[in-house]
């Protein structure tokens, strides 16, 4: 069952599929999108519903129509019976974020097998699973905006987080891939990589690891959720409707 205010009315909003959408950079990116007023689907896989309770608490101080679901992305199954849901509830899906993401750091020479995979399932497999879930009805609407969650790391590469950095590589293939496919149909498919951003997955560092990254930043500082946020919408905007199969990064010019 999908958890929240639902209402059907205003068939011309916008509506919006967010995974990892209960905290940090999804967190951000759902409450930009409540500024047009749309329809808003929270994915996530928490343990328990507190932070998706808040974000849907947020939410609903904009006014705006906002539910949840626990869903394991990486399940093919899970996740295809879902938009069925969805589209069967709201009649379509206009924007998709894949937010969600994990990470399993250690050496390669240490990694084992489990680290690998579910990494990769989480992180990669699951933008497959949700786009193709969603891309047959977007294309018979003939519109569509999705917009793939990559990382710097994915560009650089970084000591400890090979299936990590390898995920989020593959989400830039994928994107530029499907957005070729998708493009005589309307849909644009765009990637943004965010740098180092203050978010509770980099807020367990420790302090002299903080501090290292932050100096390979020339703009001397962390990003917020919203840095990313901001960037997530404005390709999902109008403005942005003759962009595709772009990778934005959003790194304080960590990389360039």
């Amino acid at each position: 069952m999908l958890k929240g205010n639902v209402r059907m009315e205003a068939k011309d909003k916008r509506v919006v599929v967010i995974t990892g959408g209960s905290r940090g950079i999804g967190r951000a990116i759902a409450l930009r999108f409540a500024e047009e007023k749309p329809k808003v689907i929270i994915v996530h896989y928490d343990p328990d519903e507190k932070a998706s309770d808040e974000t849907l608490e947020l939410l609903g101080k904009k006014k705006i129509e906002a539910v949840s679901r626990k869903l394991d992305v990486s399940s093919w199954a899970d996740v295809d019976a879902f938009f069925k849901e969805v589209i069967d509830h709201f009649g379509k899906v206009d924007v998709l974020v894949n937010n969600a993401g994990i990470t399993r750091d250690t050496l390669l020479m240490r990694m084992n097998e489990k680290d690998w995979d579910t990494v990769i399932q989480v992180n990669l497999k699951s933008v497959f699973n949700c786009t193709q879930a969603v891309i047959r009805a977007m294309m018979k609407q003939r519109y569509g905006r999705i917009v793939n969650i990559s990382s710097v790391v994915g560009q650089m590469g970084n000591p400890g987080q090979a299936n990590y950095s390898a995920s989020k590589a593959g989400i830039m293939g994928f994107t530029k891939t499907v957005a070729r496919e998708a493009a005589p149909r309307g849909i644009t498919v765009n990637a943004v990589a965010p740098g180092f951003i203050d978010t509770e997955m980099t807020a367990v560092l420790p302090e002299k690891v903080r501090e290292s990254f932050v100096r390979q930043i020339p703009l001397g500082r962390m990003g917020a959720p919203e840095d990313v946020a901001e960037a997530v919408y404005w390709l999902c905007s109008e403005p942005a409707g003759y962009i595709t199969g772009q990778v934005i990064h959003v790194n304080g010019g960590m990389y360039m």
